[in-house]
């Protein structure tokens, strides 16, 4: 028996972590460096943490922001058709519906309010995935109009639509040769202080990420992300001690359905759009664009507005409906006012395609006599002047 057998095996382990550490000191990084060595080393190291961020970048750009900058750049408006008049004397008005905040296409919502086709043709948006241009909307329903020889136009805007409704009526009601019988506004922020506290906290945190983050406004990853953090309330269970807990069949139920209905569909509305549509009521343009439309036009009469909100405000968890309600009577309301403010039952916020019975009912039994009076004294308005 060797000496080294004797040897108690702490000291037998001592001694191999021992020659093991100078090992790894004579053969690291920079072990040689008898200049600035500290600086040296630490400059290494940030290149190489550089390198892997400039590689895992590279991925996200290349496999994330291109393929979808590529695909929006083919996005244009465009007008689809849903619906015909319900009335052979309404062949000559165009109903247009835009949608509200996060969405990209009115079609589902038009096609759950069949009642509007009781004032013409009925029409849906689609938004340019890019962003919002209104004048491009506004000149996309005139031509169509003219095309179609249609010769009256009523616009139906939901939530963030409705903002986006009132400034496309502007250019047609003071830049075109179509009348515009009136504007309908689904639950509308009138302005900025008309959204509701947590949901313009999440749009100026959304508004702040475009700024600084490269590609945010193309990102599926980052609109996963948004996605799965708005909804955190269907998977996240807080624990007894305040700790997060995680229910993992609602965590998979929710990231399939967002996939599904927000990444990978057509119809989804990019980051970029999502700006677009929040900007707009950022803007708060509503104040002027209803200043504009309270005046007649070349003869043309002001057209009728319609504000449809649930009796209770609190219903309404994104828009303090209250708020609108108080601004537009102040803007349209009035003994000589153009102004309607209905109450359809049991709804929230802006949600026909959820409460399609209680939209219609509210739209037929009070909407439709109020919109078709000021539709019929536009028809005898065009029939005086029509030559004789």
């Amino acid at each position: 028996m060797s000496l080294l057998d004797d040897r108690h095996p702490s000291t037998v382990t001592a001694y191999d972590d021992a020659r093991r550490r100078a090992r790894w000191r004579e053969t690291r990084l920079g072990h040689d460096w008898t200049t600035l060595r500290r600086t040296r080393v630490t400059l290494v190291r940030v290149a190489a943490v550089l390198v892997a961020v400039l590689v895992a970048f590279a991925q996200y750009w290349t496999y994330d922001i291109a393929p979808e900058r590529a695909r929006l750049a083919r996005t244009e408006p465009a007008i689809l058709p849903v619906a015909t008049p319900g009335e052979q004397q309404n062949w000559d008005t165009v109903v247009v519906d835009l949608v509200g905040l996060g969405n990209l296409n009115a079609s589902n919502t038009a096609a759950a309010l069949p009642s509007l086709s009781r004032l013409g043709v009925v029409w849906a948006i689609k938004y340019d995935n890019r962003g919002i241009d209104t004048k491009v909307i506004a000149d996309l329903i005139v031509r169509a109009a003219l095309m179609s020889g249609l010769k009256n136009v009523v616009l139906v805007g939901h939530s963030m639509g409705g903002v986006i409704a009132l400034e496309v009526a502007r250019h047609i009601h003071t830049g075109s040769d179509r009348r515009l019988v009136g504007v309908l506004l689904d639950c509308t922020p009138m302005d900025l202080n008309a959204v509701r506290e947590e949901s313009r906290g999440r749009g100026e945190d959304m508004v702040r990420w475009m700024g600084w983050l490269p590609g945010a406004r193309e990102s599926r990853t980052l609109r996963l992300i948004v996605e799965m953090y708005s909804r955190r309330g269907e998977f996240v269970d807080r624990g007894l001690h305040g700790a997060p807990g995680i229910r993992m069949p609602e965590l998979r139920d929710v990231i399939e359905r967002v996939l599904h209905e927000k990444i990978f569909s057509d119809d989804a509305a990019s980051n970029g759009l999502i700006e677009s549509q929040f900007l707009a009521i950022v803007a708060g343009g509503t104040t002027s664009d209803l200043h504009a439309l309270a005046r007649p036009v070349e003869g043309r009469s002001r057209p009728a507005i319609v504000f449809l909100r649930p009796r209770d405000a609190q219903r309404d968890r994104v828009v303090d409906v209250e708020y609108s309600h108080q601004v537009l009577i102040e803007l349209a309301g009035g003994v000589d006012g153009s102004l309607l403010v209905a109450y359809p039952r049991n709804t929230g916020h802006a949600n026909p395609i959820q409460r399609p019975r209680e939209y219609n009912q509210v739209i037929t039994d009070q909407v439709l006599p109020f919109v078709q009076r000021y539709q019929q004294q536009v028809r005898e308005a065009q029939s005086s002047a029509a030559p004789r």
